[in-house]
Parts: structure tokens; C-alpha cells; sequence
């Protein structure tokens, strides 16, 4: 989803970074071994992989690694060569670089949101949830963006006067949430519609439960998620937020 295009890679090797008889910039094989570690914190050998020039490697690199891999490797390109050294390192560029890092850092389709009912607990978990998606990767982030919902659900509770117990999953506080709350008790014209989805919403909330438990680093398992896997978890738990933080603010 967030992985660089084949177009992107050509504009960031020949139109930021610039190619000159093979060679990428100013990279020598030492300091292009030496960049990955220097300025992305990656345990990369571009040794072992294929291609006879650093233009070459650096390319088959970034197509070979996940996306969140790819973030690093903007995020260092990005350190390395900083607008002004050439002509074409323009504001406009470097600027269209780190928004590739972030799309890459992200990978996921539904974006993020600060939501407008909040706690501290609540900001905590999404700031590292963030931060694990983008240097660590979507498995990573399973506990954190369940943590976060968790926190989210129990600020709406309490700014709606309702008292749950502190012990209550997120599967029972969205049940509470829906019989209780006034903005979800008229849906609009489709309501009857929109009430389904909202059952079929539970049973998603619900599967985040067992995901998070068996599934993440919550707990010492060693079955995790997939990264496809991980990143459905995290799409579905942002769509409950955006949802409901618009219907609930």
C-alpha cells in the first residue's frame, strides 16, 4: 500500500539524488555501505545484493525491502542530501521526499487522526503506535493501536456520564457506546442500514481482541501477525475512530 512506485524510485535516483557514470551522487562503495547504518539505523550489506554500480544496489535495495525499510532509507537520504547542494534539491523536492518517507513509514490506507475526545493514556498509546508503525513496522503496532482504541472508548464513556467497569474489554464498551449514546441511536435515512454496519463494526472490535492477545507483542507470542494481517487490524481500528470521534464530537 505505501511501498514506493517504480516511478517514485526513478525520480528519487536521477532527479533528487542525481546519477553520473553509474555512480549515485557522491556515494563511493565504502560510504554507500557505510550510509545505511550512518544515517537510516539499518543493518543493511548492500554487498548482498545484486547489481554492479551503487546505483544499481541502492535500487535493487529499495525494491527488495519493506516499505517502513523504505522510510528509513528516504528519512537518510534525506539527512545526507538536504536541499540546496545541487540545483534540482530544491524546497518543492525535498519536501516531496519526506512525504514519501511518510507514506512509506505509514504503509497503511486509512490515515491516522487525532481524535478530539482524548486522554493521556489515549496519546500516549497513539504516539507510540506511530512511531512503532514507522520504525518497526504494522506487526509491531497491533498492541499499541488496540491500547489506544481501549483508552479512547473508556474517555467517551466518561465525558457521556457513563461508568463502566475499569475492567470492561473494548467489545463491551462499543456496546455500551451503541445503546446509550445518543448520536448513535439515529443513523440517518439509511439507519436500519447503518445499524447493521454498526453490529458488524462489534464483530470487528471483537477479532481485535484475540489479534492483540495471540497475535502481538503483547504477550510472549511467537505466532504474530503477518504484516498484511497487522495492517487490516490497524485500518479497521482507525476506521472505528474516525467514525465515531466525527459522530461523537
Amino acid at each position: 500500500m505505501g511501498e514506493l512506485r517504480s516511478s517514485e524510485i526513478h525520480w528519487l535516483v536521477h532527479q533528487y539524488i542525481g546519477v553520473e557514470g553509474g555512480y549515485l551522487g557522491d556515494f563511493s562503495y565504502r560510504t554507500h555501505r557505510e550510509f545505511y547504518s550512518a544515517f537510516c539505523d539499518l543493518d543493511l550489506d548492500p554487498d548482498t545484493f545484486t547489481g554492479n554500480t551503487t546505483r544499481e544496489r541502492f535500487v535493487t535495495i529499495l525494491r527488495s525491502v519493506e516499505s517502513h525499510h523504505q522510510a528509513a532509507i528516504l528519512r537518510g537520504i534525506a539527512r545526507k542530501y538536504p536541499p540546496g547542494g545541487e540545483h534540482f534539491r530544491t524546497p518543492q523536492a525535498y519536501r516531496k521526499l519526506l512525504e514519501l518517507a511518510k507514506r512509506c513509514a505509514d504503509g497503511l490506507s486509512v490515515q491516522a487522526s487525532s481524535p478530539f475526545i482524548t486522554s493521556d493514556v489515549l496519546r500516549r498509546a497513539l504516539a507510540d503506535a506511530n512511531t512503532l508503525i514507522q520504525s518497526a513496522g504494522p506487526t509491531h503496532a497491533v498492541d499499541r493501536i488496540h491500547t489506544a482504541l481501549h483508552a479512547y472508548l473508556k474517555a467517551v464513556c466518561q465525558a457521556q456520564g457513563l461508568e463502566p467497569p475499569q475492567s470492561d474489554t473494548i467489545t463491551n464498551l462499543f456496546k455500551l457506546l451503541r445503546t446509550a449514546h445518543p448520536n448513535l441511536r439515529e443513523l440517518g435515512s439509511q439507519s436500519e442500514t447503518m445499524t447493521n454496519v454498526l453490529r458488524s463494526l462489534s464483530n470487528v472490535i471483537d477479532c481485535l481482541n484475540p489479534a492483540r492477545n495471540h497475535g502481538s507483542l503483547a504477550h510472549a507470542n511467537e505466532a504474530l501477525l503477518d504484516k498484511d494481517e497487522a495492517m487490516l487490524a490497524i485500518n479497521a481500528a482507525r476506521t472505528v475512530f474516525q467514525y465515531l470521534d466525527a459522530k461523537f464530537s
